[in-house]
Order: C-alpha cells, then structure tokens, then sequence
C-alpha cells in the first residue's frame, strides 16, 4: 500500500531543505527550524497542514523582510523542483498578500509554478482582487511555458479540488472564459486538460455558458474538439439534452425496443460484489450514437438516495443491433464513497434514460 501523500515531508527531507537553504542564508538555523516543525502535533497534521507548517515557519527563520526571504527560495528554486516544494508558493500565500508586495509575489508564482505549482497560492489573490489578477492570467496565457500557461487555467477553476472555490466565477464565468479562448488550442496536453477541466467547473453553475462556446468551438481544431468534449463530461453524464445533441447522440424517444439489467447476486453484504448484465435491443433503421451506463442510486447515511453513474458503452451501432454485455461491481467502501444497507434501485440507461431497473438488497456485514 503507498504511503500517505503526507509522508513526503520528514524530518531527513526537511533537513536537506534546510541546508540548501543555508547555502545561499548561511545565518539559517536548521536544527531550530525542523524542531520548529516536528513537534508533537506533527504526526497528526494532514498534507496541507504539513505544509502550511512548514511554510510558515520558513517566514520566521529567513529573513523578516518579505522580499529578501522570497530572493532566498528564488535563489535554490532550481533545486527545489516537484510536488513536496508546493510550500514555495504558499510562502508567497502567507506572507506576500499585502499591496506593496503584490508585483513581486505574481513574479514568484509564475517563477515557482515551474517547480511545483502555484493553482493554489494565486486563489486568495483572486479573491482579494480578481480583475488585477485576471489581468495578469491573461499574460500568462501567452507565457512560452506550458506550466505559466496551465497556472492561467488552472488557477482560476471556479470550483478546483481541495481549494477554495471562486464564489465570483461561478456567478459570472466570463473573465475565466476570456483567459480559455487563449488556450483553448495550446499545444500543450497539459495545458488543454486543465482549459477542459475548467469548463466542466464552468458547467456545473453556468451550463447554457459553455454550450454557447462549445458550439462556438466545435470544429474550430482537433484541439478545441477534444477540450469541449471533455469540458461537457458533466454535462453529458446529467443526459443534459443539449449537450447530448451537440455531441451526436440519438435523442429519439424510441431509440430502444427492448432492456434488462439483472444482478447475480440480488442479496449481499457491504465489501462483497455482484456480476450486472445488461442487455439492450437498438431500434430498426439508421446507425445511432449511444452511451450505455447503469446508475445506481445509493441509500445514504439519512436514508436518502444519491445516484451515482457507470459507463458501459459509448459508440455508434447499427440500427437493429443488440448489445449484451456484464460488468462486476464492488459493494467495499471508498474513500469517495461508504456503503449504508437497505434495497439499491439499480437502472440502465441508454442517452440517459432509463429504459429497464432492478434492485439489489445490501446487508451490513457481519462481525
């Protein structure tokens, strides 16, 4: 099993960090900083708050004046390079958010997001003031560094995984959507999963806003093609029509003349799985694009059900053709997701209708 994310940062690594630092701050106390750090509420602090230790505390061994500190961590960035340096621009998070450092403090973020990554440290900026920030994300769009340019993107994702969201953006999308029409067909892969990945953002509040550029888009470069489709997943896993008919999929209500789904076994304990066949009839007549998914809808912690989808299909079959198909699925619990007993309604649906069900009891396990 891989050792938590947490356990990149230890007192050998923060030793050698500290003599780097104090090849270039000969005054800096490396013993006294990693004590400073691995005390006794040490083991029980999760990644960020690891890292935010460490961050802070570098504040109060370099040098107190915030632009000399930042010369410091600029003069071994080159050194410091991959995900366990992410405290370099939450330095910049921390100490650089006052207005007379603010032009300093965008250079060290565009600087340190080409060792690590500075999605996270640029938020509360954008908080503070997003129309000045926004200004500069539109430079960094143009940057010659994939990494400056996917910071651009990424940095400004209303609702990005384990950050702050972006209140503002999610109301009015369109200074994040001026900074995508610069990337939307950079050369970079990197970059253009992070452009697509701020449109699903994007699409969760403001839908009919990302429609209207996808269809703007479509059929502007192979690049731009694969950002919508990949900018619209949400979108297309909700069956929202419109995204469905942007993208080809058959919308007729008929499109199925026949569907089952069961599962073998219909009565199981949390931790066990089951086989789920399903099988499914295309009507006569022309070739049509369909997505083929089961949607289970889970009993939660308060009774309540919250549906989760699978994919099972998604290709162009003939009129007429008759898919068969199983899949097994796993009932262990997830970090994403705990198991509650109690009758599962399990559907099949095809363009995101459901066109046959079945249920499935699951028991807690016993002791």
């Amino acid at each position: 099993m891989a050792a938590p994310l947490r356990e990149v940062y230890h007192e050998d690594f923060l030793l050698g960090f500290g003599r780097r630092v104090q090849s270039v701050y000969p005054s800096f106390d490396i013993e006294a900083f990693v004590a400073s750090i691995v005390d006794e509420s040490w083991e029980a602090l999760a990644l960020k708050g690891r890292m935010r230790r460490i961050s802070t505390k570098l504040g109060e061994y370099l040098p107190q004046h915030y632009e000399s500190a930042i010369d410091v961590l600029i003069e071994i960035a080159d050194d410091c390079v991959g995900f366990p340096y992410l405290f370099f621009p939450d330095f910049v998070e921390v100490y650089g958010q006052a207005e007379e450092h603010w032009e300093r403090s965008m250079s060290a973020l565009e600087l340190f997001t080409q060792k690590s990554s500075s999605e996270f440290a640029i938020r509360p900026f954008l908080l503070r003031d997003s129309t000045r920030v926004m200004n500069r994300m539109m430079a960094w769009a143009k940057h010659p560094n994939e990494h400056v340019r996917r910071l651009a993107s990424e940095g400004c994702r209303p609702r990005l995984p384990w950050a702050e969201s972006l209140p503002m953006f999610k109301a009015d999308p369109a200074p994040v959507l001026a900074v995508l029409e610069l990337l939307k067909e950079d050369p970079s892969l990197y970059v253009r999963k992070s452009v697509a990945n701020n449109l699903n953002d994007i699409s969760k509040d403001n839908p009919e806003a990302v429609l209207a550029v996808s269809r703007r888009w479509q059929g502007e470069h192979d690049h731009t093609d694969w950002v919508i489709r990949h900018g619209c997943r949400t979108l297309i896993k909700s069956a929202h029509p419109d995204a469905l008919t942007l993208f080809g999929y058959a919308q007729e209500t008929d499109l199925t003349v026949n569907a089952s789904i069961s599962i073998h076994p219909n009565m199981l304990s949390i931790g066990e799985a089951c086989e789920i066949q399903y099988d499914v009839s295309i009507r006569p007549g022309d070739a049509a694009y369909i997505r083929v998914e089961y949607a289970i809808d889970f009993i939660k912690a308060n009774g309540k059900a919250s549906r989760k989808a699978f994919l099972l299909a998604n290709k162009i079959v003939a009129g007429g053709a008759r898919l068969v198909a199983n899949r097994m699925h796993s009932w262990a619990d997830l970090t994403t997701r705990r198991h509650y007993p109690g009758e599962h309604r399990v559907v099949l649906l095809v363009n995101g209708r459901e066109v046959a069900e079945n249920h499935i009891m699951l028991y807690k396990r016993d002791d």
